[in-house]
């Protein structure tokens, strides 16, 4: 990494969302993912975003979403946020993880010093 891209982004936050989803639900799930990041996408402090799946190799997870926020301060601005608008079209996340038999790992990371 250079000090360049090193320093830009020394104070983001990364939502990283792992997910285990069984054939039946990945449609349903990349639908409810992509609505969430448009809404991601508008808000202030958003950087990038990014959804992976899966196509080779012995890992577990096979759907991967990252979010880079600017900082912690825009990521506690946008949860309030993404929770009413789950709650104005009554989509409850882990409803809906529990019903498909989705597993799910879901964390905020930080970037590591250049080594």
């Amino acid at each position: 990494m250079s000090k360049t891209n090193q320093q830009h982004g020394k104070d983001s936050v990364f939502r990283v969302d792992k997910f285990v989803v069984p054939a039946a639900a990945r449609e349903e799930i990349i639908g409810k993912v992509k609505a969430t990041h448009e809404l991601l996408r508008r808000q202030d402090g958003f950087v990038q975003d990014f959804l992976l799946e899966q196509f080779s190799g012995p890992g577990e997870f096979n759907l991967v979403t990252i979010v880079e926020w600017e900082n912690q301060a825009a990521v506690d601005k946008v949860v309030p946020i993404v929770k009413a608008a789950h709650e104005r079209v009554a989509f409850n996340p882990q409803e809906t993880i529990a019903r498909l038999g989705v597993r799910a790992d879901i964390a905020n990371y930080q970037r590591l010093p250049e080594l």
